[in-house]
């Protein structure tokens, strides 16, 4: 199994990591206040007992933030994931619902989900997921008879051991997952140095930018929610959860 030269690996990593932040920003520069305040739970802010206006902003903010970083950096593992594989084993991107990569090693179509962290999908989202393993194995079978498949939920970090799960799915996790696409026992440490390509340059553009989201919001807010200085959290409620329509009619 040969393995990608190293710097071509970096020069991947590096181009897709700048895409990265560029999302990031691109999402940032996009968000308006009203999209934020009405995808939150005033409720939980409350709790927490804001009484200023930006730091309610910055609290809705970085929670915003947070879910979409998770997203595309998880995008950003996935295709990093099909580079490596596509440069050991000829691994291409599925076209299969549920399915990210498939690859051929040994006469075994192994058959891959790529999951960002183990804390993946709830309930409903596992059992698709498990369907949709089931659905692709039965359609390469069916194309090929003698195929063997071996369907694999391949998780990019964690420390979780191997095991198979909903019956013949390997669920593999960590430097298990970056050494079954790869071959390299150390190919899950030699990633992180790119990873970091430009780091500070790109969280300091981001930084500004959303120093500049949080004052631009802060003011709107204040002007719309805010009653001699103080949050209006009946009105915010209201904006947030107000759409009564089972009232019966007179």
């Amino acid at each position: 199994m040969s393995t990608p030269d190293t710097k071509s690996l970096n020069d991947f990593v590096n181009a897709n990591i700048t895409s990265f932040h560029e999302s990031k920003l691109k999402s940032l520069s996009n968000m308006k206040l009203d999209t934020l305040l009405k995808k939150k739970n005033p409720y939980l802010f409350k709790a927490k007992n804001h009484h200023v206006a930006s730091d309610l902003i910055k609290d809705i903010l970085a929670a915003h933030v947070y879910s979409s970083e998770e997203k595309l950096f998880g995008d950003f593992l996935e295709e990093l994931a099909i580079f490596v594989s596509s440069a050991t084993c000829s691994g291409r991107k599925s076209t299969a619902t549920g399915i990210d990569l498939e690859f051929d090693r040994d006469g075994v179509r192994f058959v891959v989900s790529i999951k960002s962290g183990t804390n993946w999908g709830n309930a409903s989202q596992q059992t698709r997921q498990k369907q949709d393993f089931e659905k692709a194995v039965a359609v390469l079978r069916q194309s090929k008879q003698n195929l063997k498949v071996q369907p694999v939920l391949g998780i990019c970090y964690g420390k979780v051991k191997s095991s198979f799960i909903w019956g013949n799915v390997h669920k593999v996790v960590g430097q298990n997952f970056w050494y079954l696409i790869s071959g390299n026992e150390l190919l899950y440490t030699d990633i992180i140095e790119p990873v970091g390509f430009n780091a500070h340059q790109h969280n300091e553009q981001f930084e500004q930018k959303k120093s500049a989201v949080i004052n631009n919001f802060t003011m709107e807010f204040s002007n719309r929610f805010c009653v001699e200085g103080a949050i209006d959290w009946i009105r915010l409620v209201q904006f947030n959860s107000g759409n009564l329509d089972l009232k019966p009619s007179d």
